[in-house]
């Protein structure tokens, strides 16, 4: 039997609101709806199918300019339809409006989220446009220098020592006939906050909770200028040393390790949407969070960053740029290199989740205490929700929370209660079941969630 998933869906009749869910298909991967069909998958009989086979071919071409596959099925004698949407290679509107669909949730696409999307289809990335408003003056020499040295260094450019701004700016493809793109100003220009405001990071300091705010510092520049200026900052200001010897030498290390917090900051200012807010860095008494702009490409959800993905940069020119000067490679391993640190300093596993429309990374000081792993026995569900806040975050243990409740409440319906997408109710929803305190009981549609004591 055919099991409702991604690109399928189960409907009982015909609403012209599911003109929505053809137009997200299109704009997606592709998918199909069948008509006649209960949240289980049994045939409920469809009484005006002949119908709807004559009518829905002139409305889905009418309202989406699209021409779908209709088939009239039949099971036990009873008939629905089957309507395949083949993904479209033009972006698709409904009344001017776009959808796409992502896991099984069908969203509109709007903002920043479509302006990318249309770029995209249009085989344009926002960092390849063009600044109208750059010149070569607005480029920094020094920092074109110290570009020229690390990527000698990195071994993966020619020789390019010889060459001028003007020469490296259009071997990198950041410089057209056209003029600068995006990618030129962010890199390597003297003042890119000047053409786009929001592209500094700020950093805070505070107590176990947003409240309690001790100090902040901004950090201002081009990317490169950016990662250094941060580091920086967290080294002298923000984070402290612990102490600790081996035999007669003495060791300081931050407290947590420098390459999960340089690869943090690396895919932020790489992959962050520079259209949207600034990134930010809190740091916590017992945590790290960093926040950038930008959720993660519509390929990918959270679940697929810890595992093996190819990469899928939103900026391809400022990945490339970065690439050819060793700081990062291009095979998606951003997350684990963050993930293995964290494992070599015997800290938990990054807590990672879309939020306010971009992808904060958590970094948690320490692990929960084996006291609290054996005390999350028993009906003690505040125990075991201390264990989850201490092992995933706050956000989790409120999602644990709303199963304790209610149990019968799908990813959707708790994303709502908590404001988060549902692609990262579902993450968290992994955690949890690998930490073996929930476990999911019958189908996706219909089923509940088991609390395990």
């Amino acid at each position: 039997m055919t099991v409702e998933s991604q690109n399928i869906e189960w409907k009982q009749s015909w609403h012209d609101d599911y003109l929505k869910w053809i137009c997200g298909f299109a704009n997606a991967q592709g998918g199909r709806i069948f008509i006649g069909k209960d949240d289980v998958g049994n045939v409920t009989c469809l009484k005006n199918a002949k119908k709807l086979l004559e009518d829905l071919p002139n409305k889905i071409r009418d309202q989406l300019g699209l021409m779908p596959h209709i088939n009239l099925l039949e099971e036990d004698g009873k008939a629905y339809l089957e309507i395949i949407v083949e993904a479209s290679t033009v972006p698709i509107s409904l009344r001017g409006s776009y959808y796409w669909r992502s896991g099984s949730v069908k969203q509109e696409l709007k903002g920043h989220a479509l302006t990318e999307y249309l770029l995209k289809k249009m085989g344009m990335t926002w960092d390849q446009v063009i600044q109208e408003r750059a010149t070569l003056d607005d480029i920094d020499d020094t920092t074109i220098e110290l570009f020229k040295k690390e990527a000698v260094t990195a071994g993966r450019l020619p020789d390019i020592s010889g060459l001028s701004t003007k020469e490296l700016l259009r071997k990198l493809h950041l410089l057209t006939d056209e003029g600068l793109t995006n990618a030129a100003v962010v890199l390597f220009g003297k003042d890119p906050g000047a053409f786009y405001p929001n592209l500094f990071v700020k950093i805070g300091r505070f107590g176990l909770n947003m409240v309690d705010m001790r100090f902040q510092e901004v950090c201002e520049g081009n990317l490169f200028q950016l990662l250094r200026s941060v580091m920086e900052q967290l080294e002298r200001k923000f984070l402290i040393k612990p102490i600790r010897f081996e035999g007669l030498r003495r060791i300081e290390e931050l407290e947590y390790p420098v390459p999960a917090l340089r690869e943090m900051l690396l895919n932020a200012l790489v992959h962050r949407n520079y259209m949207g807010s600034m990134t930010q860095l809190r740091v916590m008494d017992d945590r790290l969070s960093l926040w950038n702009a930008g959720t993660l490409p519509l390929e990918l959800t959270v679940e697929k960053l810890f595992q093996t993905h190819r990469s899928i940069p939103r900026n391809p020119l400022i990945a490339e740029v970065c690439y050819r000067v060793g700081l990062i490679d291009s095979w998606g391993r951003g997350i684990e290199k963050i993930t293995d640190a964290c494992k070599a300093a015997s800290l938990p596993e990054p807590i990672i989740e879309e939020n306010s429309g971009g992808i904060a990374v958590e970094l948690l000081k320490e692990p929960a205490s084996e006291k609290a792993v054996s005390e999350g026995s028993g009906n003690d569900f505040g125990t075991i929700s201390e264990r989850i806040r201490k092992e995933f975050g706050s956000e989790p243990a409120k999602a644990f929370e709303i199963i304790r409740q209610h149990p019968e409440f799908t990813a959707e319906q708790i994303a709502e209660k908590l404001n988060k997408t549902p692609r990262t109710i579902e993450n968290y929803m992994a955690k949890l079941k690998k930490a073996g305190v929930i476990i999911r009981r019958g189908p996706k549609l219909g089923g509940y969630w088991e609390v395990k004591e």
